[in-house]
Parts: C-alpha cells; sequence; structure tokens
C-alpha cells in the first residue's frame, strides 16, 4: 500500500510503499495518465523482488516527466491535456505486461492533474541560446487559448426537482479585463450583466483587516457629520458596521451588538447582538468580553443567569488587564467614573490646550513638585483628558526626581527606568532613585526596590524585609508580592502555605489592587479544605472590579466625556452605550443622564424614556449605586409608565437606599411620601431603624424624616429645603394638634416665620440656587 500518496503530480518527490509477501514475488509500482483524446500512457514504472517476511517499507523517488509537472518553456515541451492519473502497485509472482491483473495484491491511488498554465515553471540549470530565448520570450506574450472556445458563458442550473437547464450567452468575455458578472434569476428569465475595465490590475494588495478599519471609521464619520435623527444616520451606518465586522473589525461587531441590543435605530434583536458580541470575543475584545460577563452575571435579553461562565469571561479580562496596566499604550486611557450630573467633578477635566494644564505646567516649571507630579500622571496614565504621551511623561518624572528630588517623581521615574517605558532600560540608575526615594519613606519605593532585589539580585532574603515593611505601611503591593512569596514557597525559611498566600491577597485586594484581586477571587473559586470556604459570587465580584479597570474601555468612556463636551450629544450617548452595555454603572448612569436630558430633542421621546428608566435602573443594581439614580428611579417607579402601575413600596424602596447613603433627597423624599399618605412598609422602616413609627401618626413620621434630612448634609442646597419641609411638618402637627387655637396663632406665627425665612431663601438662591431636583 501506498504511505503517503500525493494529491496531485509533483516534481521528485519521495512515495513510500508497504508491501510484503509469503513467497518470492515481484513488485511493481506504475504512474498512469489518461488524455483527453482517450489514450492513456505509463509515465513511470518500477519493479523490485520481494522475499517472504514481515512487512517492509521502500521508499521510491517518483521521477515524473517535465511536461506533467512544469508549465511548458524553451526545454519543457507542450503535451495533450491531462484529464486524470493514478499511481498503482501490484505483487505478483513475476513482472510481465499483465502483472497488475495478475497480481496477488495491488492498490491504486488517483492524482488530480493541475492545467499547464497552473503549474510552476521549472528552474532550468543551463541557458539558453540567444535565439532561442527570443522565441520563447515571444511565445510566452501571446495568451494561451482554447481553439474551440468562443469566449461566451455557459450557465447551467440544477432545479430542486432535479430538472437541469442550461444557456449559452450571446456576448464574449473580453481576455485581460477586470469584469463583474451577475445573474439574477426572474421567474422563468436570467438576466446576465457584465461590466469590464480596461488595463490591469494596479497597486498592492489590500489587507482585509485595513478595509474593516476603514469602514468603521467611515461608519463613526458618518455619525458626527449627519444632522439628522439618531434613527436615520444608525440605518445608514449599521451595513457599514456589518461589513467592517465581517472583516475582523472587533470595535465593529462591538458597536452593532450595542445598537441591535438598545434599539437604536435599528430593530431590537438581542439575540442577533448576543451573536456579535460572541464574534467580538473571539479576539478577546476586551469590551465584547465584559459585555458577555454582564450579561452572563444578569442573565439579560433571554440569556440564563450563569455565574461561572460569567466568571470565566471576567477573569479572562482581568488578566488582560493585569497585563495592560504594565504595558502601557496610546489605545489606553484611565477608567475614571466620571458621572455627568457632578459639576465639580466636570469641571475639573481637562485636556492639552485647557487653562488648568497649562497653570499646571507652569507651576512645573517653578518647582512645585505636586504640580510636576499631577502633570506627569496625567500624560502617563491619560487621566482628567489629557491623551497619553508617555515620552514626555518621563521628562516630567525625570525633572520631579533630578531637580527637586521629589520622592514621588523619584519612584516613578526608578520605574519606567526599570521597565524601559518611554526612555532607554537603566536598571543601575534606577536603583539609585528608589534608594533616595527610600530613605525618605516613601512606601511605594519599599516595594519596588523589594521587587530589584528579588527579580535581579535573587536576594529573597532583603526581598522580603522590604515588603514586610511596605506592607506594614499599607502598600497593597508589598502585600500582593507577600502572598506571591508564600504561594510559591520562596519565603525564606518557610514553607509554602497556601493560607497565607490568602490573607496577603485578601489584603492587597482590601487595598485596590488588582493583582490581589485576581489572586483572591482565584481562592474564593475554589477555596482551600478546611481554611477557606468557597465563595464563587465574591470571586464574581471582584474579577469584575478588576475587569473593569481595563485601560481600553477607559478610551471609550474618555471619547465619550469629550463627546459631551463638544456638545455631540448623539456621540456622547453612543459612546456611553458601548460602555454601559459592558455592565460599567457610571456608563449606565450617563446613558440614562442623557436620554432624561435629550438635548435638541435628538431622540425619539418614546425611545428616551425608555432608554432612561432602564438605564437608572441597571444603575440601581450596581455594586454601589448612585443615589441620583436611585432617587429618579423611585420616582419613575412612583409616577408609574405606560403599562406599569404606580408602585409605592418600589418606590420607598428606592429612596431607602438613597437615604442609607446619607442622600438628603432620599430623606426627603420618603417624607414627601408619607405626607402624601402613602404608607411605608415595615421593612423600610426597620432598615431606616424608625419601626417604632410604624403605628404612628404620618405627620409624626414626616417630621422625623425631614429632620433626619436637615441633619444628614451640612450644604445649603439640602438644608434650606429640608428645613422648610421640616417647617411645613411642624406647622401641619400644629394644626392637627390646635385646630382651636391655630386660627389665632397661626397668624402670628406666620407673620414672624415667613419674613426669615423668604429671607434666607432669597440669599441661598442670589448665591447658589437649590437642586433643581428636589419635589
Amino acid at each position: 500500500m501506498f504511505l503517503n500518496p500525493p494529491a496531485e503530480p509533483v516534481p521528485g518527490y519521495s512515495l513510500k510503499v508497504l508491501y510484503s509477501c509469503s513467497k518470492p514475488a515481484v513488485v511493481l509500482v506504475e504512474c498512469l495518465v489518461s488524455y483527453d483524446t482517450g489514450v492513456s500512457s505509463t509515465v513511470f514504472q518500477r519493479h523490485w523482488s520481494c522475499e517472504p517476511g514481515p512487512d517492509r517499507i521502500r521508499t521510491l523517488l517518483l521521477s515524473l516527466p517535465d511536461w506533467l509537472v512544469y508549465q511548458p518553456d524553451w526545454v519543457v515541451p507542450d503535451t495533450q491535456w491531462v484529464l486524470s492519473g493514478m499511481l498503482r502497485a501490484s505483487v505478483s509472482e513475476q513482472e510481465s505486461e499483465d502483472s497488475y491483473r495478475s497480481g496477488q495484491a495491488t492498490a491504486v491511488v488517483s492524482l488530480q492533474p493541475t492545467s499547464p498554465l497552473s503549474r510552476p515553471m521549472k528552474q532550468h540549470q543551463l541557458c539558453p541560446g540567444w535565439a532561442t530565448q527570443m522565441l520563447w520570450l515571444t511565445r510566452r506574450t501571446t495568451t494561451s487559448q482554447c481553439p474551440v472556445e468562443q469566449g461566451q458563458l455557459h450557465v447551467q442550473m440544477h432545479g430542486e426537482t432535479g430538472r437541469s437547464s442550461a444557456f449559452l450567452c450571446p456576448f464574449q468575455v473580453p481576455l485581460a479585463q477586470w469584469c463583474h458578472i451577475n445573474v439574477e434569476l426572474r421567474g422563468r428569465m436570467v438576466d446576465v450583466t457584465m461590466v469590464c475595465i480596461d488595463g490591469k490590475q494596479r497597486g498592492r494588495k489590500v489587507d482585509l483587516a485595513s478595509v474593516g478599519r476603514a469602514l468603521y471609521s467611515l461608519s463613526l464619520r458618518k455619525l458626527r457629520q449627519e444632522s439628522t435623527g439618531f434613527t436615520a444616520v444608525v440605518n445608514k451606518i449599521m451595513t457599514l458596521l456589518l461589513q467592517a465586522g465581517c472583516l475582523g473589525n472587533n470595535r465593529a461587531l462591538h458597536l452593532s451588538s450595542v445598537l441591535y441590543s438598545s434599539g437604536v435605530g435599528v430593530e431590537r434583536q438581542p439575540n442577533k447582538a448576543w451573536l456579535l458580541s460572541l464574534l467580538s470575543a473571539q479576539k478577546d475584545w476586551r469590551l465584547a468580553l465584559l459585555r458577555l460577563g454582564h450579561l452572563h452575571q444578569l442573565g439579560e435579553h433571554g440569556i440564563p443567569p450563569d455565574s461561572d461562565l460569567a466568571y470565566a469571561y471576567y477573569s479572562n479580562i482581568a488578566k488582560q488587564t493585569s497585563s495592560d496596566h504594565h504595558n502601557p499604550s496610546p489605545q489606553q486611557m484611565f477608567v475614571e467614573s466620571i458621572y455627568l450630573n457632578n459639576e465639580e467633578v466636570l469641571r475639573f477635566q481637562t485636556n492639552e490646550n485647557h487653562d488648568i494644564f497649562h497653570w499646571l505646567k507652569l507651576q512645573a516649571r517653578n518647582g512645585a513638585a505636586d504640580a510636576e507630579q499631577a502633570v506627569a500622571r496625567m500624560l502617563f496614565w491619560g487621566q482628567q483628558g489629557v491623551s497619553p504621551d508617555i515620552q514626555t511623561a518621563v521628562r516630567h518624572y525625570e525633572r520631579g526626581a533630578v531637580r527637586l528630588g521629589d520622592p514621588v517623581s523619584m519612584y516613578d521615574y526608578a520605574i519606567v527606568l526599570m521597565q524601559g517605558q518611554g526612555v532607554k532600560k537603566d536598571i543601575p540608575r534606577a536603583v539609585t532613585f528608589l534608594k533616595k526615594a527610600v530613605e525618605q519613606g516613601f512606601t511605594p519605593a519599599i516595594n519596588a526596590l523589594g521587587w530589584y532585589y528579588e527579580q535581579f539580585e535573587k536576594d529573597y532574603q532583603r526581598a522580603v524585609q522590604l515588603w514586610e515593611q511596605a506592607d506594614k505601611q499599607g502598600s497593597s503591593d508589598g502585600a500582593m508580592n507577600l502572598g506571591v512569596m508564600y504561594s510559591q514557597g520562596l519565603y525564606p525559611g518557610k514553607a509554602a502555605d497556601k493560607f497565607m498566600a490568602y490573607t496577603y491577597y485578601l489584603k492587597s485586594a482590601q487595598r485596590g489592587n488588582i493583582d490581589g484581586s485576581i489572586q483572591l477571587a482565584d481562592v474564593w473559586t475554589t477555596g482551600i479544605p478546611g481554611r477557606v470556604k468557597r465563595r464563587p459570587a465574591d470571586a464574581l465580584l471582584w474579577v469584575k472590579w478588576a475587569a473593569e479597570h481595563n485601560g481600553h474601555l477607559g478610551m471609550v468612556l474618555r471619547k465619550a466625556l469629550d463627546s459631551y463636551f463638544k456638545g455631540d450629544s448623539l456621540m456622547a450617548l453612543l459612546y456611553y452605550m458601548m460602555a454601559a452595555e459592558s455592565g460599567f454603572a457610571a456608563a449606565q448612569f450617563n446613558v440614562a443622564y442623557l436620554c432624561e436630558q435629550n438635548p435638541v430633542s435628538f431622540l425619539d421621546p418614546t425611545f428616551a424614556a425608555q432608554c432612561m428608566r432602564r438605564h437608572y435602573n441597571l444603575t440601581s443594581q450596581a455594586q454601589d449605586p448612585d443615589p441620583y439614580a436611585l432617587i429618579r428611579m423611585g420616582d419613575l417607579l412612583y409616577e408609574g409608565h405606560g403599562r406599569r402601575p404606580r408602585d409605592v413600596a418600589a418606590a420607598a424602596e428606592m429612596y431607602k437606599q438613597a437615604a442609607l447613603r446619607s442622600d438628603p433627597q432620599g430623606w426627603y423624599s420618603l417624607g414627601v411620601l408619607v405626607q402624601e399618605e402613602q404608607g411605608l412598609p415595615l421593612s423600610v422602616l426597620s432598615e431606616l431603624g424608625l419601626t417604632q413609627h410604624y403605628m404612628a401618626d404620618n405627620t409624626e413620621l414626616a417630621t422625623t424624616l425631614y429632620r433626619r434630612c436637615r441633619d444628614s448634609n451640612s450644604t445649603a442646597e439640602s438644608y434650606l429645603p429640608c428645613s422648610i419641609a421640616l417647617f411645613h411638618a411642624y406647622l401641619q402637627s400644629f394644626q392637627k394638634d390646635y385646630s382651636a387655637t391655630i386660627k389665632v396663632s397661626g397668624t402670628v406665627v406666620m407673620a414672624v416665620a415667613v419674613p426669615p425665612i423668604l429671607f434666607i431663601i432669597l440669599r441661598v438662591l442670589r448665591g447658589r440656587g437649590i437642586m433643581s431636583y428636589y419635589h
């Protein structure tokens, strides 16, 4: 039998034949080809003797004629058209012309010959004469063509019934031209159209990934340029996005998934959105992994909750986040949870051309260490709206370290010297700056110096001493490194101890270390027999927290905020949706806020209302929800919407959560519910520590709630409205308890109390104004 037969004729092929015989015989191997004329011929033949014995393998050099494996040229001759070929072998008693048929054993494999012009050119080891070469070059410029071919298209169709039909197109297809041929069925009629372009193809081969990136950029540009409604624009660019996704652009796949999930401009198709996310996640696109983890955590869009699968997705991107943090790039930015209703935080957002940034640079040049640190940090990590610029950041680190002797700058400069980020790697110089920073007691430098001793000096004793010192000073990295030493059994004088490693991982995670949170989640997923119980739900929360620090998510958030500052609400909403569908709470809030504000009415009112409700609801389910979202969700539940009736209990639950987060409006809204004769559930009063008021008078309960509203925050924005509400509740109480005398005294009370209150209100309104979201 043939052990490695070739699929087609190739030159110089080593063919292995397995054979055996029970008595002396002859083994014959042949290669036969058949032509379009019906003639067959043998082009290769070998034979050898076979002696009885076990199976043996013989290797043959399958030397086929040049005209069968190469294109015709000035040496290789033309040949007839070869239709088929085969290799066959036989074992017979004696060699003869009929050995194959009389053989005791036979084997056959087919060869599929290639067309002459599809074969390679032979590299001859000799030079042709001038006349031969000229004749050959002249021949090469002519186009080979079948003498009976007229250049017309033959179209054959096979129907479902099993019947076939064919026709011949009347026009001819030209040679050496690019043609686009379209065949369209119209019932029993067929339309065949052809468009051809003169000339040859020019230019380089186009990279499909580049085409995908260009289509994605084109779709975003169309979104920015269109002034029509959101729905019309999305309809126009959806085809471009899907085409870009087919060419492997993960951003386009993720954006398409977001649009189909939210139903913006297209019919809402959750299942299609999920499939597009899966396609994007196949190449480890970070936001797609986050989205799939979020979907399986909550069980949205018909997908059942699956905490194990959610953990797998979050764990994947959490580990990539750790790697990304050690390899910063212009495609990443620091993840900042910025809420669009927080004007104080928004005021501190800047960019390279902003007055704040220029002022900081001026202060840095004048020797202010804090300003030098701030500018370098913004440039290195891309914080507060500044684009990442690692090389410029390194120059600020160096200036702070060399000129100012600032321990923070010395530490940062030492780290980039060790890593070779934005500067040539220089370990000795890095260690010098680290030791100077350690002398000033800078904790991160202590940890980094320990890392140097562990990585470069292999001095584990000195390394753990420094890490123990850093851990005592609250270093998350120090605790993480000690955990690794215990886990791997590298702590000097101590055996490997998974439990001790766990205690340090826990400490590191609680101090905000990404690697520590990943290791902690890993321990809680499996547990430590007899020492640590499994806590899969908590493990999921920790890897999600780590995953949401990914720099690629930060870049999307920054693009959203930049669009918001430029007044481009459409693009801001789009970018925030991309992050919101990945489960990031701040982005979910901002989507709801933009839908609620709906500037210049760029959204359909019905869609805006649904968008607002959905995303405020998602924000309220976050691990640490924003109080404003809780208040707004409570308002929506109290008001009811569409077919949804008013739900006072659910509204009270939302207000309660806001109140427990020391938000005065939570207390205020609960007081309003009580004054409107809406009873509060006992569970709500119990968590607020007001169980004793369950059977009490509504006025008494409202007074207590407004008092807590007044005392929960010292700012005038909350103090004044809460005080007025409390005063009103007191008046209601007096009116009820002393109805007989309030007719006389009420006039006096109002005459005395109202002018000072009005005076206070006017002063505050002139200076700062009352919060607009109060009832």
